[in-house]
């Protein structure tokens, strides 16, 4: 991906709140981001560390403290709103229940920075329209009214909304809440796609890591002291900087696998031999169960080998070998 000038850049950001006559209070910062064109990037962060304020003064709804937000090469507090409106969309966490308003009316909206609040819709911003509701799978409830979508389907059309406003930058405020898991996925591999096809740039705030990992470009991951680091996925992964960011008592982030082990832990030691989809199964049912799985050889080990009826658990304990035909018995078996 070529990078020229930054979509959106920061330069020394501090976000917060004005006390009034008490000193401000800051959240996050001093931050000094840029984002590009056609990245898809996922603002992350432990509950409380700023990443709603962040969002709202990158997006002009917030003031920032100290610093300067430039978007499209243009410093953000020289802008009037209806030029915001131009290079920026914004979706926020709410879901819009606009009553009778059918689902083309509300996305007729994203129109407004072009046709005005009296919304005469030329042949060129109904394409526009058209192809948002195309890029977004909107098509089959486009008549229907927006009070009688589901979460995922008022979410969809609020995306199909801000691509039809067509700025270069979108940003999205916990887009997947309330969602269930398959809309969760679907929107989110939805947004990794419109990143590539458009060419936009897409910032999320989300806490769905597992599916951030898998879609973003870059990460932008604020830790609990206000501080960010960015990076891409696998960078932040391998660096320790995002187990650290999310580290609690009892909870462990696997590295291997990409995912959070919340498992109590007995502090009873098991080796596990053995590869592939099986082997990632056990050892998530061994952790699951308090087991330790280490590397090094101990008294109690298991053999994932191959049977004559599929995969087959070897356990050693000891002087004792006993061979077992699945997890269950093997867990029981174990305990």
């Amino acid at each position: 991906m070529e990078h020229k000038n930054p979509l959106l850049k920061t330069t020394d950001l501090l976000v917060g709140y004005k006390q009034g006559s008490k000193s401000d209070k800051a959240v996050a910062g001093p931050l000094n981001l840029e984002m590009y064109k056609g990245q898809l990037i996922c603002l992350l962060g432990p509950n409380g560390s700023g990443k709603s304020t962040l969002i709202r003064t990158l997006s002009g709804l917030h003031n920032p403290l100290k610093g300067t937000v430039e978007l499209d090469g243009e410093f953000l507090s020289k802008l009037k709103p209806s030029q915001i409106a131009r290079k920026l969309s914004l979706v926020l966490t709410d879901s819009v229940r606009s009553g009778n308003l059918d689902v083309y009316s509300l996305i007729s909206l994203g129109r407004y920075p072009y046709s005005g609040w009296l919304g005469t819709l030329t042949s060129d911003d109904r394409k526009i329209i058209n192809n948002a509701i195309e890029s977004t799978h909107t098509e089959a409830f486009i008549n229907r009214k927006m009070a009688q979508l589901s979460d995922g389907e008022c979410q969809k059309v609020m995306l199909a909304r801000a691509l039809a406003q067509d700025t270069p930058l979108i940003i999205l405020d916990e887009p997947t809440a309330h969602l269930d898991l398959p809309s969760r996925i679907e929107l989110m591999r939805l947004l990794h796609q419109l990143a590539r096809d458009t060419n936009k740039g897409i910032l999320i705030s989300t806490h769905e890591l597992d599916l951030a990992l898998q879609v973003a470009d870059q990460i932008w991951l604020i830790k609990k002291d206000g501080t960010l680091e960015s990076g891409t996925p696998e960078n932040l992964i391998l660096s320790g900087a995002f187990e650290a960011a999310f580290n609690k008592d009892g909870i462990q982030f696997d590295k291997s696998t990409g995912t959070f082990n919340f498992h109590q832990q007995t502090g009873r030691e098991i080796t596990l031999i053995g590869n592939g989809t099986v082997a990632l199964w056990t050892k998530r049912a061994l952790l699951r169960n308090g087991f330790m799985v280490v590397d090094k050889k101990t008294d109690l080990f298991v053999e994932i080998l191959e049977g004559k009826n599929g995969p087959l658990w070897r356990v050693h304990n000891k002087n004792v070998t006993k061979d077992i035909n699945s997890i269950d018995e093997l867990i029981n078996y174990i305990l």
